[in-house]
């Protein structure tokens, strides 16, 4: 969801091509699927389209290559952690974090796994997820290098 979200808001802000949003699981349980459906019919209800991704799985490059990474629990912080340690990539702390921490409502929390609950989990991880989202945006639209219109 937040990968979906994050994308269209940083369209919005005309910071597509300065900026790519990806997202990954850290298994491989549903590599190439789409989301879960009822994570897909909470964002179409609220004018997003998640019909285009796919699930993926983490690879170490993802750490080295990419200027933040961001985890939706502790529980996948701490397996981005290993799998760098394990591909021998050093990760500054300050490039891979909690997706939360830059939510201004709890700072540090984590993002809660709605799929084994009803719909009202899935509304609850939106809210949580746009409000971190635009959080991000400004903070990006604030950066110099994506201020600059591109060459």
């Amino acid at each position: 969801m937040a990968d979906v979200v994050l994308t269209q808001r940083v369209d919005e802000a005309g910071l597509a091509g300065r900026v790519t949003v990806s997202s990954c699981g850290t298994g491989d349980w549903h590599v190439g699927q789409p989301m879960d459906e009822r994570a897909a019919a909470t964002l179409r209800a609220n004018d997003y389209d998640p019909s285009q991704h796919r699930a993926q799985q983490l690879s170490p490059t993802w750490l080295g290559g990419n200027d933040l990474v961001l985890a939706m629990d502790a529980g996948n912080l701490s397996d981005l952690r290993r799998v760098a340690g394990e591909a021998g990539v050093d990760v500054d702390p300050e490039r891979v974090r909690l997706f939360r921490d830059f939510d201004q409502v709890e700072p540090g929390g984590e993002v809660p796994d709605p799929y084994y609950g009803g719909e009202q989990g899935f509304e609850e991880v939106l809210a949580m997820v746009e409000r971190t989202c635009a959080v991000l945006v400004s903070a990006l639209q604030q950066l110099p290098d994506l201020r600059e219109a591109p060459a």
